[in-house]
C-alpha cells in the first residue's frame, strides 16, 4: 500500500516539476512585444490584398447568421472585400433562404447552396475553389468578429512568410450560465498564453477555426492533402483547423496570433455539449500528434517542451489522481500531498492569471481544476481508445447574439483601456 502513496508522489511531484518550467516560459514567452513581423518597407505599401472571407453553415439559426454576416459587411478595411456564404446542405434551408434574400442585392455577398451535407472542410474547400481573392478568412457561422479584425489579420500577413494567422476568440454568450463563462476563461488563457507564447517562434500550432486568416498561395499548396486527411484508411473530418495548420507548418510557413483582432463565438452553455465538443476536439489533436512531431527538429526548443506539457503533463497528473484515488478506497489514507499540490497550482495559475488579465473573475477558474481531473482527464483516455471513431458529435449549444455583440463591445473596451498592453483573448 506504501507504493501507492509514493507512485502519487513522485507523479504529482514531476508534474509540478514539468509544469513550473513549461508554464513558467509560456509566461515569460507569452508577454507582448514591440517587434513586427512585417519585412521592412511591407506596411507602408499603398497596394491592399484583397481578401475572401469564407462562412460555412450548417443548420444555423438565421439570426445568429445574420449577426455573423452583419459584422463581416460592416468591416473597415478598405480593400476589396468578397463573402461566400456557403450553405452544407441545411435541413433549415428555406430559413436560410430568407438571410440569402436579405444580401440579394449585395455584390459582397455570394451565397453557395450545397446539394447535401458533405462537412464544414468540404463547404469550404467549395469556396476556396470558387473565390480569387489573395487572403482567405474562415469564420465560423456562429462568430461575429470586430470591426477591424480583417485589417488587423491582413497587416500581420503583409509579411510573406507567414501562411496563417488567428484572431483573439472569446465565448460570444459568456453570461449564460456558469459553463460559459468559464470556457470564456478558458479561451483566454488557450489565447493569452499557449497562442501568444508559440506565436513568440512563428509557429502556432492551431490556429482556430472560428477566426482564422490563410494565404491563398500557400493554401492552394496543400489543398488536395487538407481535403484528403486520412486516419486509417478513413477520412478525417474534423479538426480541419489543426490539421491545415499543421500542414501550413509543414510547407515551411510561419503561423501567427494577432490578440488584437477580436472575434466572439458562442460556446457550449452545458456540460453535455461540451464534453461532446472536447472529445471530438480531443481526437483530432491526438490524430494530429504525430505529424506534429515531425516538425519539432526544425521548430525552436520551447515548442518541444509545449507539445511535451500539453500530453506528458495530463498523463502525471492522471497517474497521480488514480494512485491518490486508490489509496484512499483501499487504506483510507487521504493523499494530502497530491491534493495540497494541485491546489496551491491551481491558485498561482489563476492569480497570475487575474494579474495579467487585470480581472479577478479569473480566480473563481479554479473550478476548472475538477473539472479537468474528473472529466476531462477520462474524456481524453476514451478519445485515445477511440480514434478511429468521426462522429462529428454536435455541438449543442444555444445561441445568444445580442451577448455575442456584447461580448465584442467589452473585450474592446478592454483593449483600450489596458495601459500596461496585456495581450487579451478568448
Amino acid at each position: 500500500m506504501d507504493l501507492l502513496g509514493t507512485t502519487s508522489s513522485v507523479a504529482i511531484s514531476l508534474y509540478a516539476l514539468l509544469s513550473t518550467a513549461y508554464k513558467g516560459m509560456q509566461a515569460i514567452y507569452a508577454l507582448p512585444t514591440n517587434v513586427s513581423s512585417a519585412p521592412a518597407g511591407a506596411a507602408a505599401s499603398d497596394v491592399l490584398p484583397s481578401v475572401d472571407v469564407i462562412v460555412p453553415s450548417y443548420n444555423e439559426d438565421p439570426r445568429t447568421l445574420c449577426a455573423c454576416l452583419a459584422s463581416i459587411g460592416d468591416q473597415d478595411y478598405i480593400g476589396e472585400l468578397r463573402i461566400y456564404v456557403v450553405d452544407d446542405g441545411s435541413a433549415n434551408r428555406d430559413a436560410v433562404l430568407s438571410v440569402q434574400s436579405h444580401y440579394a442585392h449585395n455584390p459582397t455577398f455570394q451565397f453557395i447552396l450545397l446539394p447535401k451535407n458533405v462537412g464544414k472542410r468540404k463547404a469550404q474547400i467549395a469556396a476556396i475553389r470558387r473565390s480569387s481573392g489573395d487572403l482567405v478568412l474562415n469564420v465560423d457561422s456562429d462568430t461575429t468578429i470586430a470591426p477591424d479584425v480583417v485589417s488587423k489579420l491582413v497587416l500581420k500577413m503583409k509579411n510573406p512568410a507567414i501562411g496563417a494567422a488567428m484572431g483573439q476568440l472569446a465565448a460570444g454568450n459568456r453570461s449564460d450560465t456558469w459553463l460559459t463563462r468559464l470556457i470564456d476563461m478558458e479561451y483566454w488563457l488557450a489565447c493569452n498564453e499557449e497562442r501568444a507564447a508559440q506565436a513568440r517562434f512563428g509557429a502556432v500550432m492551431c490556429c482556430c477555426g472560428p477566426c482564422a486568416m490563410y494565404r491563398r498561395s500557400a493554401l492552394l499548396l496543400l489543398l488536395d492533402q487538407y481535403e484528403t486527411q486520412l486516419f486509417r484508411g478513413k477520412p478525417s473530418d474534423f479538426g480541419e483547423d489543426r490539421h491545415l495548420t499543421i500542414l501550413m507548418l509543414k510547407a515551411g510557413f510561419q503561423t501567427e496570433y494577432v490578440p488584437d483582432a477580436i472575434a466572439a463565438t458562442v460556446v457550449p452553455n452545458r456540460l453535455k455539449p461540451y464534453l461532446r465538443q472536447q472529445l471530438r476536439w480531443a481526437r483530432s489533436t491526438f490524430r494530429d500528434t504525430l505529424l506534429g512531431l515531425r516538425l519539432l527538429s526544425g521548430l525552436d526548443r520551447y515548442l518541444t517542451l509545449d507539445v511535451i506539457g500539453q500530453n506528458l503533463g495530463p498523463l502525471l497528473l492522471a497517474l497521480s489522481v488514480l494512485t491518490g484515488l486508490a489509496q484512499l478506497a483501499l487504506t483510507a489514507t487521504v493523499p494530502w500531498s497530491t491534493i495540497l499540490m494541485i491546489a496551491s497550482m491551481t491558485v498561482i495559475r489563476c492569480s497570475v492569471a487575474a494579474l495579467r488579465a487585470g480581472q479577478l473573475r479569473f480566480l473563481a477558474f479554479s473550478l476548472h481544476t475538477l473539472i479537468n481531473i474528473f472529466l476531462l482527464l477520462p474524456l481524453k483516455a476514451y478519445a485515445l481508445c477511440t480514434l478511429s471513431n468521426s462522429d462529428w458529435l454536435s455541438r449543442g449549444s444555444e445561441v445568444s447574439v445580442a451577448d455575442s455583440n456584447e461580448k465584442l463591445n467589452a473585450i474592446q473596451s478592454q483593449k483600450l483601456a489596458a495601459s500596461h498592453g496585456t495581450r487579451n483573448d478568448g
